[in-house]
Parts: structure tokens; C-alpha cells; sequence
């Protein structure tokens, strides 16, 4: 197990890509803290999953906008787990509304930018202080945050891109503390994401133009999550890794 013993937080653990990195942490040894927002239903699901499997987890109610519910998250963790976190994984995320400049509010463009990146920002300050030496913090950025996303994405594509950034000047800043951080750029990934916001043709043009000619799964996000958490990959930091069945290349 590349993770037994580990206490590991998933903000945004309890669907789809989140659901399956909750779950293979758990399969890896950790006992994982799953937040989820506003669906008790599949936070509940999950967890039993996870236990169903031997795992030990528990569940979260939280906004990751809010500093008062980041601290909460934390409070909890520490309650069951005891002080120290070794793995911090930010799925929390979404594009909310495809819109142009021409139709986009400032509360809107402001509403994406926090759900995005400052999500990452209040998870990452409440947690580091309860990371010893040989932490990992995995953030979820984009490839749109490389290619400045679809058609009405670009506020999304560029809280991805800030994540991007912060992800690489957090690395410089924790790294002499021993504490790893990294990104995942996800391309098309068979998602709640992609059915909400991307039409079937759209996904079936992209698929079609990556080498592997498919969209990826959740599964195999979770997988390079679990490997970039453990120290598997400890001289790796600073790195916004491309997953996306070689569509685009950084």
C-alpha cells in the first residue's frame, strides 16, 4: 500500500473524479476526509463504498470558498484522525456557465475565479501547518488552463491557469519544509463535467483527436493522483502534469 496510514483531506471527494481518488487513496492504506458541498447523498454513498472495502473515511459538509468551513474541515480531520495531514488533494471546481466577455457579470467572473482558485488557496493555508516533512499537496488545474479553454471558458481557463501558477510558487515555498506540490491538468475526462457543459459531439471530435482515441476516466486520474501523493514521486514538485490521452502536449 503506497499510503497506509496516511491521513489524506479530498476537498470535493465525493463524485466523479473526486469520488474516485477518495476511493483509491482509501484502497492505498489512507484514511480519507471527504468533503462534499451540497450532495450528503453521494458523500454517504462513497463513504459506504470505501468502508464496504475495508477503508476507513469519513464525510465533511463544507464550501471551500469559506475560510470558516476550510477551518471546520480541518477541525474535523484533527478530531478523528489526530494532528498530522499527510495529503491534501483539491478536486473542488467548475465552470458554473459557458459565457462570452460580452455576457459575463463581475459577479460572476469574481464566483468562478473563488470556486477555482480560492478554493485552493484557504484549503492549502488551513492544511500546511499540519503537514510534517514528506507532505503532498495535489491541486486539479485544466488543459484549459494551458489553452485558454472552449468557447465561453475563459474565466474557467484562467482560475485554472492561477492554479497553475500558485501550484509552482507553492512548490518553491514549501519545498524546504519537505512538502511536495504538484497539478493535474486534466483534458476530456468522462465526467459529470463534460455531460453538463460539453456536447456529445464535441466530446466525440476531441476523443477522436487524441492518440488514444477516447475520452479518460476517473479512474485513471485517480491513479496518477494516488502515485504523485505517495513517495513514489518524491523528487516531484512544482510540475503541472498533462493527462489527456496525448490530445495536447506542454
Amino acid at each position: 500500500m503506497l499510503l497506509k496510514n496516511k491521513v489524506a483531506i479530498v476537498a470535493g471527494g465525493a463524485r466523479d473524479i473526486g469520488k474516485a481518488v477518495s476511493k483509491k487513496l482509501a484502497c492505498e492504506g489512507a484514511k480519507v476526509v471527504i468533503n462534499y458541498f451540497d450532495n450528503e447523498d453521494q458523500a454517504r454513498e462513497t463513504l459506504q463504498e470505501i468502508q464496504d472495502e475495508g477503508g476507513d473515511a469519513m464525510i465533511v459538509q463544507g464550501d471551500m470558498t469559506k475560510k470558516s468551513d476550510v477551518d471546520n474541515l480541518i477541525s474535523e480531520a484533527i478530531k478523528k484522525y489526530g494532528n498530522e495531514i499527510n495529503v491534501l488533494v483539491n478536486v473542488v471546481g467548475g465552470l458554473v456557465a459557458r459565457k462570452k466577455l460580452e455576457e459575463m457579470e463581475e459577479d460572476f467572473f469574481d464566483k468562478v475565479i473563488k470556486l477555482n482558485l480560492n478554493s485552493v488557496f484557504l484549503t492549502m493555508q488551513a492544511t500546511v501547518p499540519h503537514m510534517p516533512e514528506g507532505s503532498s499537496i495535489v491541486n486539479f488545474a485544466s488543459q484549459a488552463g494551458r489553452d485558454g479553454g472552449g468557447p465561453g471558458a475563459s474565466a474557467y481557463a484562467t482560475s485554472k491557469g492561477a492554479v497553475m501558477t500558485f501550484t509552482r510558487s507553492m512548490a518553491k515555498e514549501l519545498g524546504p519544509k519537505n512538502i511536495r506540490v504538484n497539478a493535474l491538468c486534466p483534458g476530456m475526462i468522462a465526467t459529470t463535467f463534460h455531460d453538463v457543459f460539453t456536447k456529445d459531439q464535441v466530446r466525440q471530435n476531441v476523443a477522436n483527436g487524441t492518440p488514444l482515441k477516447r475520452e479518460g476516466t476517473a479512474q485513471e486520474v485517480a491513479n496518477l493522483v494516488a502515485c504523485l501523493a505517495s513517495y513514489e514521486t518524491s523528487f516531484v514538485t512544482g510540475t503541472n502534469i498533462d493527462i489527456n490521452g496525448g490530445l495536447a502536449f506542454s
